[in-house]
């Protein structure tokens, strides 16, 4: 009798064992292990995404100096060059690419696409240093009414603005808006086939100095103390979260690129235009990089409290229906990190690290 008496016990108490370890194991795996499992240490390399304009100054310094390089270590950097926003998005969300230099409206729209899932907003880089430039005959904005004005890419950060503009000043649909590649447009400027741009640095100051157009509008003018996001660096969610310290040492090559930038204006223009020749096989005139620097403030901050204007805007500017829910888009922790040991102050979320 007391074999058969032990025996339930004995099973009873490998049943609640059994359930214990289970039910460890789950509560583990619910809490800890996507924190500790999804870390896979340093990336085999870093597919990073720029474009050739002098609004990219942080990123062009970066590589010319090595920056990027010095911090990822055993990480290889393999640089991309895009020409506007939308491409490097596609690219982000096709998963070619792991984090890119890019404008803030496609930035935006590439969190939206995602339903706020594919990328996180890491870092700021460039405030300012895009302009409405136009004919000299043109004087005021009535004056666009029936011209053909030019944005780099449809949807791209410029367009938008540009459409936001034109609905402000109620000349939507009486202007014809096409896109064209940076280059082209100056060249078509120069043949008389367009009459506007609305362009980043350098190509604003290109077609000023060198095609004879004239500003009819600084973006700055339109937002408040003259900053505003031009350009940011985002990072697919999945390399972030898979590879936390690539990322961190990415934001500390970029930090050491923005201090080389604003503490050394004449080595960093020099860097940037040597960056500019490689890409595009020209080089800036001294006047050209000297203007566009005039125009653009180097900065990590992403300036994160205009997000929420620049996703209403595209509803303005005919892009979307409804303005993109930006709330969790930026997660600013690495980067403050990087900073805080660099001892440089934080950079304010202002609310989009949280939905």
């Amino acid at each position: 009798m007391r074999i058969h008496s032990i025996r339930p016990v004995r099973l009873l108490a490998a049943v609640l064992a059994l359930s214990a370890a289970v039910t460890g194991c789950s509560r583990a795996d619910r809490d800890e292990a996507p924190v500790a499992s999804t870390d896979k240490g340093p990336a085999t390399e870093l597919r990073l995404g720029y474009f050739p304009n002098v609004t990219h100054a942080a990123a062009l310094v970066g590589l010319d100096q090595g920056l990027f390089t010095k911090e990822l270590g055993s990480t290889k950097l393999v640089p991309t060059k895009f020409n506007a926003g939308p491409e490097a998005v596609g690219a982000l969300l096709g998963g070619s690419l792991d984090a890119s230099f890019i404008g803030s409206g496609p930035a935006i729209n590439a969190y939206a696409k995602s339903n706020g899932e594919a990328v996180r907003l890491i870092a700021g880089t460039t405030s300012g240093g895009a302009q409405l430039v136009v004919k000299p005959t043109i004087t005021k904005p009535a004056d666009l009414a029936g011209k053909t004005v030019v944005t780099p890419q449809l949807g791209n950060t410029q367009d938008v603005s540009l459409k936001k503009w034109l609905a402000g000043n109620k000349l939507t649909g009486k202007v014809k808006v096409t896109n064209l590649e940076n280059a082209q447009t100056l060249d078509a400027f120069k043949q008389g086939d367009v009459d506007a741009a609305w362009l980043p640095e350098p190509w604003s100051s290109r077609l000023v100095l060198d095609a004879g157009a004239k500003v009819l509008l600084d973006e700055a003018s339109l937002w408040p103390d003259g900053k505003f996001p031009t350009t940011v660096l985002i990072v697919r969610t999945q390399f972030l979260q898979e590879h936390p310290e690539t990322v961190k040492a990415l934001l500390t090559g970029l930090v050491s690129a923005i201090d080389f930038a604003t503490t050394d204006k004449a080595a960093a223009k020099t860097a940037v235009n040597k960056q500019l020749k490689e890409a595009t096989g020209k080089a800036l005139q001294p006047a050209v990089i000297d203007r566009a620097f005039q125009n653009i403030q180097i900065t990590a901050d992403p300036i994160a409290s205009t997000f929420p204007q620049l996703a209403k805007d595209q509803v303005t500017a005919g892009i979307a229906k409804q303005a993109p829910a930006v709330a969790g888009f930026a997660d600013l922790g690495p980067l403050n990190d990087v900073l805080g040991k660099a001892g440089k102050p934080a950079v304010d979320a202002a609310g989009l690290d949280t939905k």
